[in-house]
């Protein structure tokens, strides 16, 4: 355990009774929570950032949207607006947020993108709408507890499993463990691509799914080439460039290109860093920058960089595709 979460250590006491009683009171229906007659999906989790939220939104929306018409709403994490806001023309990471910004930037016109840090209002407001979504995903939303998703997606990392870490300020936890049991699948992410039944079953006992749980094991896969508007070059014949990540765990990007064999030096970021002028100047001055695609929704505005701009796609595989497919096709099934 690090030296500052011992330090912290005697006030997870009373975070871990704060975050207790507040779950308890929805539970005992004491605080109220909306429930709806369609499909409303929750992807979210218990520990702070970096568990590929993301990529599993994503996922979704490529399962359900060629048959469905799907909405995905977020809080919009770092926007300079407030309020409900529905993703347009002229929409921007400083308007939405920059994961929502990647998901309408991705899709455009095949889904709604929608941001409200409220999100029951954010739901009706989408709902209110000409045509109005059959299915909404829910962008970390585990603890917003004033909806009651029909199905929430527990995600959890493969090297930091919520069952091995505590509660704010000493750990990541947002609320204690046994918030797990909301869930309806639990996605252990970013897994080794070669893992093994040995380790899967392992996990499995330390979680301890409930009866009415499933767990899965994904793995976020890297494309062969990255992207600009413009071009894309292949990721193994790439020359030195400068890697710039502003999102919470990159280590696994920087091993993956170490791997690679790949020349790079590395400008690491806070998560959802607000690249400064002097950020953007340093970039400038050099030949080729590759980052992630959330942090090229904030960059890409930059016309400095226009030429020497470009992002590593990524998308989630999931272990048992099928399964998980099916347990979304029945939730969607019976709402509808």
């Amino acid at each position: 355990m690090r030296l500052y979460r011992k330090i912290f250590f005697p006030f997870v006491p009373v975070y871990y009774s704060v975050t207790c009683l507040r779950n308890k009171l929805y539970d005992l229906n004491v605080k109220s929570s909306v429930s709806y007659d369609f499909p409303v999906i929750c992807v979210g989790n218990l520990s702070v950032g970096g568990t590929g939220k993301t990529p599993m939104i994503e996922y979704l929306i490529r399962f359900l949207k060629d048959e469905y018409s799907v909405a995905t709403l977020s809080r919009g994490y770092k926007r300079k607006t407030k309020g409900f806001q529905l993703a347009d023309m002229n929409a921007s990471a400083a308007t939405l947020g920059d994961e929502p910004f990647q998901f309408y930037n991705k899709f455009k016109d095949t889904i709604k993108v929608a941001v409200d840090e409220k999100r029951v209002n954010g739901i009706k407001q989408l709902r209110a709408l000409a045509n109005p979504p059959e299915i909404i995903l829910l962008d970390d939303a585990f603890q917003h507890r004033k909806v009651r998703a029909g199905f929430n997606i527990l995600l959890t990392t493969f090297s930091e499993l919520f069952t091995k870490d505590f509660v704010l300020p000493a750990g990541n936890l947002r609320e204690p463990r046994k918030g797990a049991r909301r869930a309806d699948v639990i996605v252990v992410t970013k897994c080794p691509e070669n893992i093994t039944d040995t380790v899967k079953r392992n996990i499995l006992e330390e979680i301890k799914p409930g009866a009415h749980q499933t767990v899965f094991f994904s793995t976020i896969q890297y494309a062969g080439k990255v992207e600009s508007e413009k071009e894309s070059l292949s990721v193994e014949s790439l020359p030195a460039f400068t890697l710039v990540t502003g999102i919470a765990k990159p280590k696994p990007l920087v091993q993956y290109l170490k791997d690679k064999g790949l020349k790079f030096d590395h400008l690491n970021f806070k998560d959802h860093h607000a690249f400064s002028e002097q950020d953007v100047e340093d970039f400038a001055n050099r030949d080729l920058i590759i980052t992630t695609e959330k942090d090229y929704m904030r960059l890409k505005q930059y016309a400095v960089l226009k030429n020497k701009l470009f992002y590593l796609p990524i998308h989630a595989t999931i272990d048992n595709a099928s399964n998980f497919n099916q347990l979304i096709k029945n939730f969607v099934g019976q709402k509808n």
